[in-house]
């Protein structure tokens, strides 16, 4: 059983190869192995998932529960700006959640600087680069912690 799940959103299967010069060179899944590292290091496990459709994050987000995650790390990518249905899926399970955003969403184009997500969030993350996914972590294994 996962006591972390992170979910990566549209596009993000792309990291490394996007618009580097935005959002690094450092690919998904380098990310991805970092993390679950780090996490196992803390005693926890991490379990990662990607999807470029809005309805497989909203079924894995559903699942997270009867496995026991007791944390969400979630980079909703594009969704973030217009996915109520991925807000509601989050409330619906009722476990904690940390949204991540490698660029700042708050200094780009006005469509991508409000967030459905934000303010149902335990915290958000943006502009840090890839260093925001182990923010986002560490802020979970704390959290997971003190609990």
């Amino acid at each position: 059983m996962a006591s972390i799940l992170l979910l990566n959103g549209p596009n993000l299967n792309l990291l490394g190869q996007r618009e580097p010069e935005r959002y690094g060179q450092q690919r998904l899944a380098d990310i991805e192995a970092e993390l679950v590292a780090r996490a196992e290091q803390a005693g926890q496990s991490l379990v990662c998932f990607q999807s470029n459709h809005e309805g497989a994050l909203i079924d894995r987000i559903h699942a997270a529960p009867e496995e026991g995650v007791r944390r969400i790390l979630i980079n909703p990518g594009g969704l973030t700006h217009t996915s109520v249905s991925l807000r509601d899926a989050l409330l619906g399970v009722a476990i904690p959640f940390y949204e991540i955003h490698v660029s700042n969403i708050h200094a780009r184009e006005e469509f991508r600087q409000t967030s459905r997500l934000a303010a149902v969030a335990s915290g958000t993350i943006s502009g840090f680069g890839v260093i925001g996914y182990r923010l986002a972590l560490d802020a979970a294994l704390a959290a997971i912690k003190e609990s």
